[in-house]
């Protein structure tokens, strides 16, 4: 059959199936309201579903969407998972309680954007605000040219940033743009300067379902970076050899880590594994971002850098918006069927891994 039948053309669509899918499990997700309402004027809300005993020593946890227009490629893998009864029957003989969080971010997921409604990228969003945040000197040099005033950029505009590529290297380029920064509001992967609603939201998920648990797995399902239909299992925790170990022995070897360099991904900050060891104390945790490839990075940086440019115009000419939000949503999801074949085939694979880790 197709894959196609698991994935969706909005976020209310891919909720509604999500929703579908859970309940012909017997599942009856549990609704965190978000405090707007989506694009159409439909609730937004981070949804879950557990299989499995609450007191359940281990925990497997499924998220999507947590880059809201991402959302479309996690929302179909969730779906393939919960249509798939081989899938339950075997985490029931492994004793391994399973947890779908469907829309990290709603309001991204329905809005086409990848931050949420505070303009926030959640998986930088989560450190301490109570001290320093990370300073990101480089972002500082090129904040005007990644966000320029004006949309298309102007030749001086291009002939700027082409000069630090030509300084410094596509590689630096993609950690100034992408690794975190707290100075820009209204800049490309701002982390914020407070817990926005989808951190505290996932914080409150992660107590209720995660703390009885003495291991849990996480994998988180991203789009936007490296080749097309490719899912790059990405080390996700701290910088620490016994868990990247672990992970590899889960997932495989070719699982990649930020901190050694052999990821696609620059070395990031404020990410939101850190809560689950923060709110799950007692848990060995093991994760990855699956990271799925669509269009070249440069295709992909040039789509954030309009969408944040309508944000900061919300009175751009309608067609330009309309060709901004269709560039956005093509840019993180691969509306064809072989590419979604892929991304379900390679996401129910590390989805069994997990399982057979965590019986281990």
């Amino acid at each position: 059959m197709s894959a196609s039948r698991f994935f969706a053309q909005s976020y209310a669509e891919a909720r509604q199936k999500f929703g579908q899918a859970a309940q012909a499990c017997g599942l009856d997700p549990v609704a965190h309201a978000h405090p707007l309402l989506g694009r159409d004027g439909e609730l937004l809300a981070m949804d879950v579903a557990r299989v499995g005993a609450a007191d359940a020593e281990a925990l497997l946890m499924v998220s999507s969407g947590c880059h809201g227009v991402e959302g479309f490629c996690g929302s179909g893998v969730q779906n393939a998972l919960l249509a798939d009864p081989a899938w339950h029957a075997a985490a029931e003989r492994a004793g391994v309680a399973l947890l779908y969080i469907h829309a990290l971010n709603p309001y991204g997921f329905s809005w086409l954007r990848r931050t949420t409604h505070e303009n926030v990228d959640l998986n930088r969003n989560f450190q301490d605000f109570s001290g320093p945040v990370p300073h990101n000197e480089a972002y500082d040099r090129l904040a005007h040219l990644l966000v320029p005033a004006t949309w298309p950029p102007t030749p001086e505009v291009k002939a700027g940033l082409a000069e630090f590529v030509a300084a410094h290297g596509q590689k630096a380029l993609q950690a100034a743009i992408s690794s975190g920064q707290y100075e820009h509001p209204q800049g490309l992967f701002y982390g914020g300067r407070n817990p926005t609603w989808s951190h505290q939201t996932l914080r409150h998920v992660l107590r209720d379902h995660g703390r009885r648990c003495a291991r849990l797995g996480w994998i988180d399902l991203h789009t936007g970076l490296g080749p097309s239909g490719h899912g790059e299992r990405i080390f996700a925790g701290p910088d620490d050899a016994a868990a990247l170990l672990r992970a590899r022995a889960w997932w495989g070897t070719q699982v990649t880590s930020m901190y050694d360099g052999s990821s696609e991904s620059a070395l990031l900050t404020g990410l939101m594994w850190a809560a689950a060891h923060q709110e799950c104390p007692r848990a060995e945790t093991t994760g990855i971002a699956m990271e799925y490839g669509t269009v070249p990075f440069n295709e992909v940086i040039d789509a954030l850098r309009a969408d944040q440019w309508l944000e900061n115009h919300p009175d751009a000419p309608h067609a330009q918006r309309v060709q901004i939000k269709r560039q956005l949503r093509n840019a993180f999801y691969t509306d064809a069927e072989a590419w979604k074949a892929r991304i379900v085939e390679q996401g129910v694979e590390a989805a069994y891994q997990a399982i057979a880790g965590l019986a281990g």
